[in-house]
Parts: C-alpha cells; sequence; structure tokens
C-alpha cells in the first residue's frame, strides 16, 4: 500500500500528466494538501518534496510552489517517484556566463543557480568574470564567441556610460545571448531581471508608509545602467503629493573597480555634505548593499537606510529595510531561455522575476 505522501505525489503528478497543472502553474500548498487529503503539513510538505527532488516542481521563495517550466519527458515514469526525472539533454551544449563578480552580498546565489540549472541539463557551463570592466567584458564576448568555445551566452553587463559595443554586435547578428539583471534600453534581446521600476516603488511607499516624507536616493551615475535607472524611476514614482524626493547620484566607490580606502572616504564625505545640507532627509534609499553600509557610516547611524539586498549578519554587516531578488529564479530563468533560444524556440525580450520587501529584521 502507498504511504500518505506517495498517494499525494502521485496525484499532483497525474495532475501534471493531464494538463489540469501546466508549466509555470502554482501547486496548491502544504496547508492546501494536508486539508484536501486530511493529513498532517508534514506529510504533505514531504509529497512537495519528492516532486521537487524529480524535478517537477520548484519552489519560489516568498511565492510557492509552481510546476517547472521545462517539464522532463514523463512518458514511462512510474510512481512512486525514486529521484530525478531524466531531462532531455541538449547534445554537447556549452554555455558560458560573462559576470562581473559574485559575492554573498550579491551574484553568488545566481551563479549557483545557473551552474545547478546547467548540470540539469547535462550542459557545460565556463564562467568568465570582467571585474565589473567593459574592456574584460567585450575581450570575454568576442573570445567566447570567435573560438566557437561556447553555443550561447548568459551576461550580467557591466556598470557604464555606454553599451558593450561586442555584446550589442553579437545580439545584433542573432547569436543566442540572455542577459541578466538589466536589460538594454531599445535592444531586441532575452532579458532576465527584477521588475526594479516596482520594487523601487514598493520600497520607497513601504518607507513613506512608516511617516518619513524626506527620502533621498544613493547611487553611482545611473546613465545606461538599466537596474540603476529603473530604480530611480520607481522612486520617484512613489510620492505624489505624499512626501519629497531628493537624489545622490555621483557617488563612485562602490562602482567595481573603484573601491580604493580614497574613493570610498571621498564619498563618505559627500554623502556628510548632504546630510548637513538637507537635514530634513530622514531616510535614504541605497541602490546596493555596499553602498547602504557606506551610507549608514556617514549618517552615524541616526537616519534609516533601505536598499536592494541586504545580506546583513550572514556576511557581517547590518540587515536593513531592503527589496530581496530572488536570485536563483533569475539563473534558473535564464538558462531555460538560452536553451530554448539554441533549440530554434521563440523566447520573449524581457522576463521579469518576484520581488519581496524584508524589513531590518528578516520579516517579509
Amino acid at each position: 500500500m502507498a504511504l500518505l505522501y506517495e498517494r499525494i505525489s502521485a496525484h499532483v503528478l497525474e495532475q501534471i500528466r493531464r494538463g489540469a497543472l501546466r508549466p509555470g502553474d502554482r501547486v496548491p500548498s502544504e496547508m492546501e494538501l494536508a486539508a484536501e487529503f486530511e493529513v498532517s503539513r508534514i506529510t504533505s510538505k514531504r509529497a512537495l518534496e519528492v516532486l521537487r527532488e524529480a524535478g517537477l516542481v520548484e519552489r519560489i521563495r516568498g511565492k510557492g510552489t509552481f510546476v517547472v517550466r521545462h517539464l522532463p519527458d514523463l512518458t514511462g515514469v512510474t510512481v512512486p517517484l525514486r529521484g530525478r526525472v531524466p531531462r532531455p539533454r541538449p547534445d554537447a551544449r556549452s554555455i558560458a556566463l560573462v559576470i562581473p563578480d559574485v559575492s554573498e552580498a550579491y551574484g553568488l546565489e545566481l551563479l549557483c543557480a545557473v551552474e545547478e540549472r546547467c548540470a540539469e541539463y547535462g550542459a557545460h557551463l565556463i564562467v568568465r568574470r570582467t571585474h565589473g570592466r567593459q574592456s574584460d567584458e567585450e575581450k570575454a564576448v568576442d573570445l567566447l564567441v570567435a573560438t566557437g568555445e561556447v553555443d550561447g551566452l548568459i551576461v550580467f553587463p557591466v556598470h557604464g556610460d555606454f553599451y558593450n559595443a561586442s555584446l550589442l554586435r553579437q545580439v545584433l547578428d542573432g547569436y543566442p545571448v540572455v542577459l541578466v539583471d538589466r536589460h538594454l534600453s531599445g535592444i531586441p534581446v532575452a532579458a532576465v531581471h527584477t521588475d526594479n521600476v516596482a520594487a523601487a516603488k514598493a520600497l520607497t511607499e513601504r518607507l513613506l508608509d512608516q511617516g518619513h516624507r524626506h527620502i533621498a536616493f544613493v547611487s553611482p551615475p545611473p546613465v545606461n545602467t538599466s537596474s540603476i535607472e529603473d530604480r530611480l524611476e520607481g522612486f520617484r514614482s512613489a510620492f505624489g503629493d505624499r512626501g519629497q524626493a531628493y537624489e545622490l547620484t555621483d557617488l563612485r566607490s562602490t562602482l567595481p573597480g573603484s573601491t580604493t580606502t580614497e574613493s570610498v572616504e571621498a564619498d563618505v564625505e559627500v554623502i556628510r555634505a548632504f546630510r548637513e545640507r538637507l537635514p530634513e532627509v530622514t531616510a535614504y534609499f541605497a541602490c546596493e548593499y555596499n553602498l547602504a553600509r557606506m551610507t549608514d557610516r556617514a549618517l552615524g547611524g541616526d537616519r534609516v537606510v533601505a536598499c536592494f539586498d541586504s545580506p546583513g549578519d550572514s556576511i557581517g554587516g547590518p540587515p536593513y529595510l531592503h527589496v530581496r531578488q530572488d536570485q536563483e529564479e533569475m539563473g534558473r530563468r535564464a538558462v531555460d531561455l538560452l536553451l530554448a533560444r539554441l533549440r530554434g524556440e521563440e523566447v520573449p525580450n524581457l522576463t521579469m522575476v518576484p520581488f519581496e520587501l524584508v524589513d531590518a529584521e528578516g520579516n517579509g
């Protein structure tokens, strides 16, 4: 006789087979399955875990459990499920991830997700770090394409005042490219990233709801860095008649390759001068975590600081009210889209991944 959790996983599998649950559909939650089958949540949780281990569903933090977007062949799959259902493996597919760098603050989860998704498909992954330098990014793109070392590229574009000419050339020539974290405005290329406009607006509205009426946005120059441009747009759009927006967008010490003791101290002094000039500002919205830490230091800890992506104590720094981006989903989607391109399928130019607001105590 089948165990209780096996009955539940078999039921969900049958729903997927029949098309009642399609790729991307939300699967009933632990609580919903427990109520439907009159079992404990421990049992329903185990059923969902078996389905996840089989590669049929995936959990998206803060959202729930969903049928994977690219299902393996279910022909001949038997229950109870044991291990991962093999996915069709592309022949000799090689993918390159071109990324400025990775850290616990941002990028490490993205890299791990790309590597794990490639492993699921049997695709070979090559990683090239550009250290935030556009010249290194151009060289990496040109070399990877010219040598035929890879079949397609996943690129996390560097911050820059102009677009990478090598990357643009490959996109316009039809080479398989998927961008992560950012997009190129007006350029027809698949990109996977957070809805930065909506996320920044939501974070700013949270600060307004907390009673702050004078809020400053703090960032490096946003020109041609779509993530910062979009966050600034979202910040501006949140106010209406609720308060006053301020902007300090010429800081450079957190840019890749620019972090020196001298540059950090110079930016700290700029922030302090800004505060002295505008003492009415009670909250600062930093576009990323390392800048939030520097801003907090410059302000002496007596102003509220919020940001994107706050790992906090995990890297020995303070936690802040922040937007948590789903880096894992971003990485998985990027691989899925690139492999779909390599199969000759049409893919969307824009794919948004979910985000959530998390307070300084880690609660959503």
